[in-house]
């Protein structure tokens, strides 16, 4: 497996030409925080990532983790390199000083995230988890809770985790069982949890675990659900560690990937019952719970897109020194490495514009992120959330798909290599191909896209996303350079304004229509989007070409990039609208004897 470094060029072009990063940094909230200092911190992600995270991916997928008794042994390296990540206050990057945190913005947290998770995806996962556990502690837990928690969840010497799934219920959460009974100032729970990411581990001394449960005199279904703080080990009042809470790791789980990762079975409740709190108010559980669901499904995508990123820096790598066959660019009989044959050309850029897209649309929805929490304009803070809305089941399902995508031609670029285990190559296809599985399928993200924000608001938020696309897009100078690229987002536009029109109009009436082929239009709305934002990305790397100083490598790189992606990609988004539009009757016509 290949040394990953960071593409910090690629980062910082994105970060300031095409999410907004400068615009961010006027807000008020952010004062005294400059591109200097962001440009420091990622300086510092990349040199911990390549060094510390990035040299432990291949051993924990060897070694993995071990259960006995209930007790969870991390890989060897992971308990050092976690003392390292919180002693550099990583964990807290993004979080309010008062908290302990460091005040900077999710979007420059976004680009950090995708260092660890293309350094070490497994490792990621853990501060994944506790981000968004701080996250929906900070907006609906009550100050008590929040002042026990808040500081050792912010610096990460404790971890959070997410507790929905049970056997019998996977995505379907009206039908949980665990049950939580009133007991004085807390509650008592009873049952078990699956797939729980990080649910025990010896990284902390502590893990809170953030459970869905039903109280006893709740409503059966989603509204009768509730979010509980259940910690590991109890609370003392001068904030240490007290007595074993009755909450126990039955198993782990053994996975095709993310194999360092932990993914624990949780008993809950097996003697007198675990000691829960109350997150908020009662029976508004779930709504509490897609506080942290919304920010880990925008940071599965990102794992989309870093895993992708890992897998092209190695298979670029083979590429040039993979010595086979001669050249028909070359014209020549001498034996070349495979970068020069066209087809493995190809495959290279079409890992390399797709990642660009990602992203491009990735960082984007990061700064999006950001307007809806910090903009001082009220009006403007609803509105961003609107597109927010829009822009997370697309950043989690289509970056998700992507990234698999990008993996399996990383294997394709290695031949028969990429099929064994001691290239390497084959851990990113394995490790990545949870991210269109875990925090929602990609179905149920095109569902949540069409039947919560398409249908429910007649398609405004989506109608402003294409509004400011096509902004955007009408501000380039076209050239010679730039035509082409600009003209395949402007096609790519039309044909999703045609299938958003024929997913408004017949969802009034037959919304099964099209939900059947609802992934399709999220594809698409993904390949649009990427395109559009590539357009963006190149129109500007053509302006900088004369600056002095200008890195024209890297601006003449992302100009042919963009290009590629509008004639070898962008054509994959009118497919997906025909798709969108022909295809569901065969998809309900169909009965479930003829499968």
């Amino acid at each position: 497996m290949t040394d990953y470094f960071a593409p910090l060029s690629e980062m910082k072009f994105v970060l300031n030409g095409v999410a907004g990063l400068d615009e961010i940094l006027q807000l008020p909230c952010f004062n005294g925080i400059d591109g200097e200092l962001v440009s420091a911190v990622l300086s510092e992600s990349s040199k911990f990532t390549s060094e510390v995270l990035a040299p432990l991916n291949k051993t924990g997928d060897e070694v993995g983790c071990e259960c006995h008794d209930g007790l969870v042994t991390t890989a060897p390296g992971w308990k050092d390199a976690y003392h390292q990540f919180i002693e550099s206050g990583w964990n807290g990057l993004a979080f309010e000083p008062e908290w302990g945190g460091q005040g900077l913005p999710w979007l420059v947290a976004t680009a950090v995230q995708e260092m660890w998770h293309s350094a070490n995806m497994s490792f990621g996962l853990c501060p994944l988890l506790t981000q968004g556990a701080i996250r929906a502690l900070s907006l609906h837990g009550s100050k008590e809770l929040q002042d026990i928690y808040m500081n050792k969840l912010v610096s990460g010497e404790w971890a959070g985790t997410m507790n929905l799934t049970e056997t019998q219920a996977g995505s379907d959460l009206s039908t949980v069982r665990t049950s939580a009974i009133e007991n004085g100032d807390h509650y008592l729970l009873k049952g078990q949890k699956v797939f729980i990411t990080y649910g025990e581990h010896d990284l902390t001394e502590n893990i809170i675990h953030f459970v869905l449960a039903r109280a006893s005199d709740s409503p059966g279904g989603v509204k009768g659900i509730s979010l509980f703080v259940v910690p590991k080990f109890m609370v003392n009042q001068d904030g240490t560690c007290g007595k074993r809470n009755d909450v126990h790791c039955v198993s782990i789980e053994h996975k095709l990937g993310i194999n360092a990762s932990p993914t624990a079975v949780l008993s809950f409740g097996e003697n007198d019952g675990a000691v829960g709190y109350l997150v908020g108010e009662k029976n508004r559980g779930l709504e509490y719970m897609f506080t942290m669901m919304n920010l880990a499904r925008h940071a599965v995508g990102v794992e989309g897109l870093a895993v992708s990123e890992r897998a092209y820096q190695q298979a670029r790598e083979f590429a040039k020194q993979r010595i086979q066959g001669t050249s028909v660019i070359l014209k020549d009989r001498k034996r070349v490495s495979i970068i020069n044959h066209p087809d493995v050309r190809r495959m290279l850029l079409t890992m390399k514009s797709l990642i660009e897209a990602m992203r491009c649309l990735a960082y984007y929805t990061s700064g999006i992120f950001d307007l809806s929490n910090r903009h001082p304009d009220e009006n403007k803070r609803h509105q961003y959330l609107s597109e927010l809305g829009v822009l997370i089941p697309i950043v989690k399902g289509w970056c998700a798909e992507i990234g698999i995508e990008v993996a399996s031609v990383g294997l394709q670029v290695h031949g028969g290599m990429g099929f064994i285990e001691e290239t390497g190559a084959a851990q990113h296809y394995r490790d990545v191909r949870i991210t269109s599985i875990y925090e929602g399928t990609t179905g149920i993200q095109a569902n949540d896209l069409i039947g919560r924000k398409l249908l429910k608001d007649q398609g405004v938020a989506i109608v402003k996303l294409v509004e400011d696309l096509s902004r955007k897009l009408e501000n380039i100078k076209e050239s010679d350079a730039t035509q082409q690229i600009v003209a395949a987002s402007k096609s790519g536009i039309s044909e999703l304004e045609r299938s958003t029109r024929w997913v408004l109009e017949t969802g009034k009436n037959a919304p099964e229509l099209p939900i059947a082929t609802s992934v399709n239009y999220l594809l698409q709305l993904g390949y649009v989007v990427g395109g559009c934002l590539m357009a963006q990305s190149a129109s500007l790397a053509e302006e900088m070409l004369n600056n002095k100083g200008a890195n024209k490598n890297l601006l003449r790189s992302k100009i042919i990039t963009a290009k590629f992606y509008a004639t070898h990609i962008m054509p994959r988004a009118q497919a997906c609208g025909e798709a969108t539009i022909s295809s569901s009757e065969s998809i309900l016509e169909i009965t479930e004897d003829q499968f």
